[in-house]
């Protein structure tokens, strides 16, 4: 776990990380600018970097991670906090916050999964046309239903190779590294997500925390599925950042930051 130095007067900042396999690294330091004027907290989730594997790992779900950041909160001593989730973190931050609606001010989310998963249907399809012939050719030699099953180098080469789709600028997305993992509790997870489907909208039409929902409308996530993040919560409005893909605080960082720091600057009602 990480944790910038504290902020008298600010309320502190949780930042959750997408990718289901991987830990608080695609973050950090990418969100460090945030911590200038509040406490961030950074995590790895159970099975991931250096946060221990659970008991049963094959048996993990997104909603063990979602009761973990409740958990953490009360670890840490915090009686309340602000909620950043991006990606995937962004569905887990959803559910967390569910969970935890009174100890959580505002919610941010970034590029974030929709409230149905439907969107995963065509991912691949659309992936497909922005990759180089090396990453094209790794995913079609992946069988999609070996994806079903928890298999972390599965799991693991499907990301890796699916990474530069998420850049609307190619050449911005030979800048970084795909992240490697093979953690056996995030490939569970994936694979329920995948092969389950799921449907959060009925838990999340609870949730009326003042929301920011940022998407780049060059996002491999169509705009459409932020759309319905802010259909389904009760206090939620969208920025949509024109020419950014899934990683907006590398793609645009002025107009991503400036958007953060309005919202979560402004005081609460």
């Amino acid at each position: 776990m990480y944790l910038s130095p504290e902020v008298p007067g600010a309320t502190p900042l949780v930042c959750v990380n997408g990718g289901l396999l991987f830990d608080h690294n695609l973050l950090w330091p990418a969100l460090a600018p945030l911590a200038e004027r509040r406490q961030l907290i950074l995590y790895d989730q159970r099975g991931r970097g250096a946060s221990q594997a659970p008991p049963a790992a094959r048996s993990a779900r997104i909603e063990h991670d979602a009761g973990d950041l409740p958990a953490l909160r009360d670890a840490i001593g915090f009686v309340q906090w602000d909620v950043l989730g991006h990606s995937w973190g962004g569905g887990l931050a959803m559910l967390a916050t569910e969970r935890d609606r009174s100890a959580v001010r505002r919610l941010v989310l970034v590029d974030a999964v929709g409230p149905v998963g439907n969107w995963q249907e065509n991912l691949l399809r659309d992936a497909l046309p922005r990759l180089s012939p090396g990453d094209r050719a790794v995913l079609e030699h992946i069988d999609q239903q070996a994806l079903l099953s928890p298999d972390p180098g599965v799991h693991s080469a499907y990301s890796r190779a699916m990474y530069a789709a998420w850049f609307a600028d190619p050449s911005l997305a030979r800048m970084f590294s795909p992240p490697r993992s093979a953690s056996a509790t995030g490939a569970a997870v994936a694979a329920k997500l995948r092969g389950e489907g799921y449907d959060w909208r009925p838990l999340l039409r609870a949730v009326s925390v003042p929301t920011l929902v940022i998407h780049g409308d060059r996002d491999l996530l169509p705009v459409s599925v932020a759309q319905e993040i802010v259909a389904t919560l009760g206090n939620a409005r969208l920025q949509v950042i024109p020419d950014a893909g899934h990683m907006p605080f590398w793609e645009s960082p002025d107009l991503f930051f400036t958007l953060i720091e309005s919202f979560l600057s402004t005081p609460s009602p």
